[in-house]
């Protein structure tokens, strides 16, 4: 079965072939910020990234019509539960229209859509990122005017969950695990038989701190810095998400370069990453009490999965809970491809939006 997968991102679009699960063409196409600014609305840069997107296929002798069908990166839509959603008219207009935000990744959904009905093949999204899967308790937060939010890592933790699950011979939906995404943001979930039924808001809200997130924060202390003068709102919440984490302590977001500091001796360097390392363990102890105990696997994935001290960090603390798998990097060209797969060779039934 042959595939295009298309993820937009803000300034590039990331597109691939694949033959059933083997890459066979896979580009990252560039836009200039002149070029995308002259779009007044994210979904007006439409014709202008399809095109690109032919150009590129025909440049590689990609002919359309070998295709299968196409899988592009789910937008904002409405929450919805995880899995492959075959593209239809209500959810292309609720990309369109930025129903829950505007986002690069909208495109992904309107452009396949276009293109499936241009080859007349199907067309899908996979795991978007409003995937939103969680119990009823899991949303209380200790105030009525504050609802917790499904907000994670979706695509690739599920992708590795199921990956954990082939390892461990049967399906995700037979299994429990708690899924740690180590990236720009960390997100660690709990996965109940193929449901994520607890997550920490990994973009702006609670959980470990990241690269560039602050996570949970002293609540008293941020209000009184909110209410200082000190601050505009922006630079508040630049704090949360940009200015937080390892770049708060360290003045850098890159944690190989903050990993090789504290080999190096830094000392400050070493307490702030194992600090970060530290509270991912505490977020893996705190899903496994949402499973009650019943863990089949901890997951660890994401760029920095990569750094095999960090990594143990976490393991050493966390391994009486269950068996740890590591799957160092984000693959979601491959994950999207997955989805796809998934459906078209009738392993389950794409759902309806």
């Amino acid at each position: 079965m042959r595939q295009l997968i298309i993820n937009p991102g803000s300034t590039s679009t990331k597109i691939a072939v694949f033959d059933n699960e083997e890459v066979v063409f896979e580009k990252t196409l560039r836009h200039k910020t002149e070029e995308i600014n002259q779009f007044e609305k994210i979904a007006d840069q439409y014709e202008f990234r399809m095109n690109i997107i032919k150009s590129a296929l025909d440049e590689n002798s990609i002919k359309l019509s070998s295709l299968d069908a196409i899988v592009g990166r789910g937008g904002l839509l409405k929450p919805i539960a995880g899995g492959t959603y075959a593209i239809n008219e209500q959810m292309v207009k609720d990309l369109t229209i930025g129903l829950s935000g505007e986002h690069a990744s909208n495109l992904g959904g309107i452009i396949a859509n276009s293109l499936s009905k241009e080859l007349n093949i199907p067309a899908f999204i996979v795991d978007p990122v409003v995937v939103d899967e969680f119990e009823n308790i899991a949303r209380i937060s200790g105030n009525a005017n504050f609802d917790r939010k499904s907000i994670f890592h979706a695509l690739n933790q599920k992708a590795v969950a199921r990956r954990a699950a082939g390892e461990l011979g049967k399906s995700y939906a037979d299994y429990n695990f708690v899924v740690v995404h180590l990236g720009g943001g960390v997100s660690v979930s709990a996965h109940k038989k193929g449901r994520v039924i607890d997550s920490n808001n990994a973009l702006d809200g609670d959980g470990p701190f990241s690269p560039e997130r602050s996570g949970t924060l002293p609540v008293g202390a941020v209000v009184e810095a909110c209410f200082s003068g000190e601050y505009t709102k922006t630079e508040i919440k630049k704090m949360l998400k940009g200015d937080g984490g390892l770049n708060s302590y360290l003045g850098t977001n890159d944690a190989k370069e903050v990993s090789e500091r504290a080999e190096a001796g830094d000392e400050k360097a070493r307490l702030v990453y194992d600090a970060m390392a530290y509270q991912v363990a505490k977020a893996v102890g705190e899903m496994a009490v949402v499973l009650d105990g019943k863990v089949d696997g901890i997951v660890i994935t994401g760029g920095i999965a990569y750094d095999k001290d960090f990594v143990k960090y976490v393991s050493d603390k966390t391994a009486f809970i269950g068996k740890v798998f590591v799957y160092p990097g984000e693959d979601e060209l491959l994950a999207l491809a997955q989805g796809g797969l998934r459906v078209l060779n009738k392993e389950e039934e794409a759902q309806n939006y």
